[in-house]
């Protein structure tokens, strides 16, 4: 028996722009032709091309170093994963042909911009882990740093052997 489905919009979504952006892409790629010619609307696609190829370059290799810092001060590094992901998805929306996908891919890809849309897709992902049943207070609870104050007790552990011959448990004591 199948699990029911839900919240099924998401992929009834993707399979519509997957057939609505390209057609957009081409209804605006031969308007902008019109209007200033076949030869210079290839000419700003492929310098919007190279223009985001440079930029993904740069912005990767800046996300991977801030990745890498945060891994190395043993922080979760959600911050950084969500912009290494923005900028994979804006470098490869920028190498596409079209002028609809090189909008999102700067918005992905910017550092100005890119802030904003991380927003963006942190709000969409809490909104499905919310969705999921998931709890993200008790989460945050159980990754935040927790220190307890009090007073340390210096002791030692000391092993007692077993008084009816068995063998002795795994771990045992008593503190002095």
């Amino acid at each position: 028996m199948a699990a029911p489905r839900r919240n099924g919009w998401a992929m009834p979504l993707f399979m519509a722009l997957l057939v609505a952006v390209p057609i957009i892409e081409v209804w605006i790629l031969l308007r902008v032709g019109h209007a200033i010619g076949g030869l210079p609307t290839v000419a700003i696609l492929v310098a919007e091309a190279a223009v985001g190829a440079w930029l993904m370059k740069r912005e990767g290799s800046r996300a991977w170093q801030a990745l890498r810092a945060t891994l190395g001060t043993g922080r979760m590094p959600a911050t950084e994963l969500t912009d290494a992901a923005l900028v994979l998805v804006g470098g490869v929306l920028l190498m596409l042909p079209g002028f609809l996908t090189d909008v999102f891919g700067f918005f992905f890809l910017l550092p100005f911009t890119r802030p904003l849309a991380r927003r963006l897709v942190e709000v969409f992902a809490a909104r499905q882990v919310q969705r999921a049943g998931v709890d993200m207070d008790l989460m945050r609870a159980r990754t935040s740093d927790m220190t307890i104050d009090g007073e340390v007790v210096q002791g030692e552990t000391v092993m007692e052997p077993p008084s009816d011959g068995q063998d002795p448990p795994a771990i045992t004591g008593r503190v002095l």
